[in-house]
């Protein structure tokens, strides 16, 4: 647990996890801190002991309701980065879900976006999560958003295409050169053509073949 002080957004120290077998706690100051791992904190010198009860006093946002702008809750708060020298709080982590469901996206929260405060609730002008930060993608999350990256970028390949098409049409000389097509055909129809010889197709200038013609002439009974 997070021994914070929300007023000015700065992380204090820790409070050790409760125990089915005391009913004490132990609290360590930040500066008895010594390192920090995933599940673990290094602390050195000996802890304040206190109970359950003040410790519920104590004033914390941790898993507080984020609401948006209209009030409605869009997720909570369920982690905080601090730096270490003076336990300043540059952020707090927000989940849509269960936090303990692994997997589950975070979002970045930094404190001068919050508009108001009381236990249990942080008021913001946020129309929703997606006007804050990642900090880490669910699987889920991280599809969805590949996926609508590739849909933005096919409507965008197809846009410029259309694009192009109608500009190539708008641009294409199709008209003008069928109307030069037309004016060129009109122009060879009214040339006088002349004529070089008969018409192959004149039947009365065909002419015997000559096999037959020098056959009547060695053979005049024929």
């Amino acid at each position: 647990m997070a021994w914070m002080h929300p007023p000015v957004h700065r992380l204090l120290g820790w409070v050790s996890r409760p125990s089915a077998l005391r009913m004490s706690r132990d609290i360590w100051r930040l500066n008895q801190c010594c390192g920090l791992s995933d599940q673990q904190v290094f602390v050195r010198g000996e802890p304040a002991v206190t109970d359950q009860v003040t410790l519920e006093r104590l004033p914390t946002l941790m898993d507080a309701a984020l609401l948006d702008r209209d009030g409605e809750r869009i997720g909570s708060v369920v982690d905080l980065d601090f730096r270490p020298a003076d336990g300043a709080i540059l952020h707090y982590l927000i989940a849509r879900s269960d936090p303990r469901l692994p997997g589950s996206s975070r979002w970045r929260l930094a404190p001068d976006r919050i508009l108001d405060q009381q236990p249990g609730q942080i008021q913001t002008g946020l129309m929703g999560l997606d006007d804050l930060p990642m900090a880490r993608a669910s699987v889920r999350h991280d599809l969805l958003q590949r996926t609508q990256h590739w849909r933005d970028q096919l409507r965008s390949m197809g846009d410029r295409a259309s694009d192009r098409l109608e500009g190539w049409l708008d641009d294409s000389p199709i008209d003008e050169l069928r109307s030069e097509s037309v004016r060129f055909r009109s122009d060879v129809e009214d040339e006088p053509r002349e004529v070089s010889g008969p018409e192959v197709w004149d039947d009365e200038s065909w002419d015997e073949p000559p096999s037959r013609r020098r056959r009547e002439d060695e053979d005049p009974w024929v």
